[in-house]
Formats: structure tokens, C-alpha cells, sequence
């Protein structure tokens, strides 16, 4: 009988103990998840909710009302152009944009937040419920004039890409563009059917080789794991022979010898084939992990496709391409921005983060933005080094195109070659940030299928530019 008694006991604590786990998972995945699941356009609860709760107001951070509902009618800015930058952050109200804020925020923007007594009063003061207002970390005519900048040059006019910029001191998101954009009050068959894929936001969803941008990586594991390269020459013939097959820099150029910095200026494939070669693969793929590379994304505001460094065919000649952002690499412009942050931050990595407040209809708070670190990528000396090497890229090398009177901007520019539908094209990317506490601002620019013979320092370089010198004009707007 005392057998069974103490059987019965151990029952009760093991099943206690599962229902304790399971208590602590469910607030975890609730924490975790849970925009995740509100955003998911099935949800029956999503469904039923609007049809009796009016969707709060989304602003952005100076208070321009970026959507809005009248007479039942989710309405968007007046302006064309204006509504048409911010899409894909903001999404539309026919769902056309996968984890935009009108539907990865709709616990919030469906009153689904409120509390008891909220939901009390609304049953007896006559009017229809309405949700809660949402006012985001983004600049819309920042967004704007991101757009205007890729169509000022005749070398990205018309072309798709995205760009982000956010504050690398405390994550907030600042801008988000995806090319080609559509407008959320026009939507036609054509929009729907276009080649482009305008629905799609390139600036989270899409995941592209990085090319030397990822040098900044390259380099950062080569000052971990091969002491003293900073101060080492290394020799570069033009035509580094891997496997039977020759590694090749933009025009053939042959830099003969090159300290680590100056080989990051030049941005020299040659210098950064062999580092990868002698660090090995182990060594880059620990560094590539430190920044985000193979990591589930769950950032609390943005759903960001994950970043892969490969685990397998890992040949010499795939290791020596690695070396400068080729091989199977592959990154989000998202991703990337937060590597330029990580570099800027001391080594550090904010989470971005698109909330700045909600607010009640009432006007009582909600939640308010609190900056969260994502982690730590590399140590503030390795950091340090690598600022220099970046601001030497804007002074004297392949990102000039970037400077602007005034500001110290540093970066890294980046030619990925890829294919698409069986044609080779290339990618130019800029990825860089502003060295100067009053505009802590980092960014990642992409083009995609620049014409032949061009680069990320005659493409993106130019928009990071004008990007740059917006932030700069409008101070005060975007640190407020």
C-alpha cells in the first residue's frame, strides 16, 4: 500500500512538473510567437475581430499618419509617392505584404490589448470599438527620399533593390525600402501579375550574396585567428590559382603587396581568398555565426529571412570564395545593415526594432520602445580596426562615392555575381554607417543586375550618399 502511495506521488510530481514546462514554454512562445501568429492571415481570431474593432491609426515618428480608417475604409497618405516608399514596412490592407505593421502589429492595431475595464466601458458608451494607435521608429520621407535616390542616377534608375537605415546605438529603424514598390490604393491585376514581384520586401525577405561587403567578416575573423595580420604584407599576383581555377580582382587588377587595410580599401579578392584558405573554414564560419550567419531570426518588431553561411561542399575553392562574400553565402540587406551596426557599435548589435509606442484610444500607453541587445558579434579591438579600415574605404578607396562634406562615413562596397532565370547578373551593395554620436545611423543598400563593369561603388555607394546627407539635413527630425 505504502508502494502505491509513493507510485501515486510521483505520478502527481512528474505530471505537475509537465504542466510547469508546459506553462513555461507557453509564455515563452506567447512572448516569442505572438505577432508571429496574429500576423498569420488565417487566423479565425484576426477574422472576426475586424469585423467589429476599427484598426487604430499607424504614425511614424514625427506623427505623420501613415494609415488611418474612414467610414470603414482602411485610407493611406495622400501623397503618391509617399505611401508608395513605405508599403512594404507598413503593408496594405488586402494582406498583399507578407509581416507588414497593418498585419504583424494587429494584436495591437485590433484592440486586442485592451484591458477589462477598456472592454466594459466600450460595450456601453455607444460607439464601435476602435484599436490602438501605433506609432513607429521610421521616417517616412526618409523612406521617400530613399526612393528618389535610386531613381536619380542612371546607373539604378528603374532598378529593383532595397535599403535599410537604423540607429546602431539602440536598434531603431530609422528606414525600410523594397524596389520595386506598388501603391496599397491601386492595386491591379498588372501590380499583381508584374515580373518584379512588388508585393515582395526585399529589404527582410530576400536574401542575396553579399560579395565583398562580407569582407568585413573575412576581416574580422582573420585579427581573431591569425595574430598580428594587421601588420603582415601579403602578396597579390592577380590570378590566385584554387583548385585549377584563378581568383581574379575587378579589371584584373594585380596589387602586388598590400597590408590588411589596404586590402580591404581596394577591396582585393587575391588578399581575402588566401586569408579564408589560411584560416580555414572553421575559423570564418565561427565569425560568420558571431554576426547572425545560420541563426533563427526572432526579432520582436521584423520577421528577417536567416543569413547562411554553408555547412556543406566545402571544397578549397568554395572556402577561398567565401573569403569575399561569394560561394553560397548568402544575406538580407536587414542582416547586412546590422553587420555595418555591429562594426559601429563597438561589436555590439542592436535588435532593430519598428515600435516606438502604442497608445490607447484613450491615449494611455501601451508599451514604449526599450532598446534590446541581438548579441555580441566581435570584440571592441577587433572593431576598432575594422572602423579604420572602413573609413579608409570611404576616403581612398572603393566607397568615395559615399562621402559627404561634413560627416565621417565609413563602409564597405560589394559586387556579388549571381544568376537569375539563367542569366548572370551582379549585385552592388554598400554597407556603412556614420561615425559621429549625434547621427549614429547605419545602413545596407543593395541593387540588383547593375549593368557589366559596374560596381557597388558606382551604384549603391552614390545612394548611401545621398542617404547620408538626408540623415544629416534632417538632424533634428530622426533623433528626435
Amino acid at each position: 500500500m505504502k508502494q502505491q502511495r509513493l507510485r501515486f506521488k510521483l505520478l502527481a510530481l512528474f505530471l505537475f512538473g509537465l504542466f510547469a514546462l508546459l506553462a513555461v514554454y507557453g509564455g515563452y512562445a506567447i512572448t516569442t510567437y505572438g505577432n508571429r501568429w496574429f500576423a498569420y492571415t488565417r487566423n479565425p481570431r484576426i477574422r472576426a475581430q475586424k469585423e467589429n474593432v476599427i484598426a487604430g491609426d499607424v504614425l511614424d515618428r514625427s506623427g505623420v499618419v501613415l494609415a488611418t480608417t474612414v467610414d470603414g475604409t482602411r485610407i493611406y497618405q495622400a501623397d503618391e509617392s509617399a505611401r508608395r516608399a513605405v508599403v512594404h514596412l507598413l503593408g496594405d490592407d488586402q494582406g498583399q505584404v507578407s509581416n507588414g505593421v497593418e498585419t504583424f502589429q494587429s494584436n495591437y492595431l485590433y484592440g486586442f490589448q485592451a484591458s477589462l475595464p477598456e472592454l466594459i466601458n466600450s460595450l456601453f458608451d455607444g460607439q464601435p470599438r476602435r484599436g490602438d494607435n501605433v506609432t513607429l521608429t521610421i521616417d517616412s520621407r526618409l523612406c521617400t527620399a530613399i526612393v528618389k535616390a535610386f531613381g536619380a542616377y542612371s546607373l539604378t534608375a528603374g532598378k529593383n533593390g532595397a535599403a535599410v537605415v537604423m540607429n546602431y546605438r539602440t536598434g531603431e529603424t530609422l528606414g525600410m525600402v523594397s524596389l520595386p514598390t506598388f501603391d496599397p490604393m491601386n492595386i491591379t491585376e498588372s501590380t499583381a501579375n508584374d515580373p518584379g514581384q512588388p508585393f515582395w520586401n526585399r529589404a527582410t525577405q530576400s536574401v542575396y550574396p553579399p560579395g565583398s561587403s562580407f569582407k568585413i567578416i573575412t576581416t574580422d575573423a582573420a585579427l581573431t585567428s591569425l595574430p598580428g595580420i594587421q601588420d603582415t604584407e601579403i602578396a597579390c599576383t592577380g590570378g590566385l590559382d584554387v583548385a585549377g581555377q584563378a581568383i581574379r580582382d575587378y579589371g584584373n587588377a594585380v596589387h602586388n603587396s598590400l597590408s590588411l587595410k589596404r586590402a580591404f580599401t581596394v577591396s582585393c579578392n587575391n588578399v581575402y581568398a588566401l586569408l579564408a584558405i589560411r584560416m580555414k573554414d572553421d575559423a570564418l564560419r565561427r565569425a560568420a555565426e558571431s554576426f547572425g550567419f545560420n541563426d533563427n531570426f526572432l526579432f520582436k518588431d521584423i520577421v528577417v529571412e536567416n543569413s547562411v553561411y554553408p555547412t556543406t561542399n566545402r571544397t578549397s575553392f568554395e572556402l577561398a570564395t567565401s573569403g569575399f562574400g561569394q560561394s553560397a553565402i548568402v544575406a538580407s540587406p536587414m542582416h547586412l545593415c546590422l553587420v555595418a551596426a555591429a562594426i559601429a557599435n563597438d561589436g555590439v548589435i542592436m535588435e532593430p526594432q519598428l515600435l516606438r509606442q502604442v497608445t490607447s484610444t484613450s491615449g494611455a500607453l501601451r508599451t514604449s520602445f526599450s532598446p534590446r541587445v541581438y548579441r555580441t558579434a566581435t570584440t571592441a579591438a577587433n572593431a576598432a580596426l575594422i572602423q579604420d579600415y572602413m573609413r579608409s574605404v570611404v576616403t581612398s578607396g572603393t566607397g568615395t562615392r559615399a562621402a559627404v562634406s561634413g560627416l565621417t562615413v565609413c563602409g564597405k562596397t560589394g559586387s556579388a555575381e549571381s544568376s537569375l532565370n539563367g542569366r548572370a547578373i551582379t549585385y552592388g551593395w554598400f554597407v556603412g554607417y556614420i561615425a559621429d554620436d549625434d547621427l549614429p545611423f547605419a545602413l545596407a543598400v543593395v541593387v540588383e543586375d547593375i549593368p557589366d563593369g559596374e560596381g557597388g561603388g558606382s551604384t549603391a555607394a552614390p545612394i548611401a550618399g545621398d542617404i547620408f546627407q538626408y540623415l544629416k539635413d534632417n538632424q533634428t527630425r530622426v533623433t528626435q
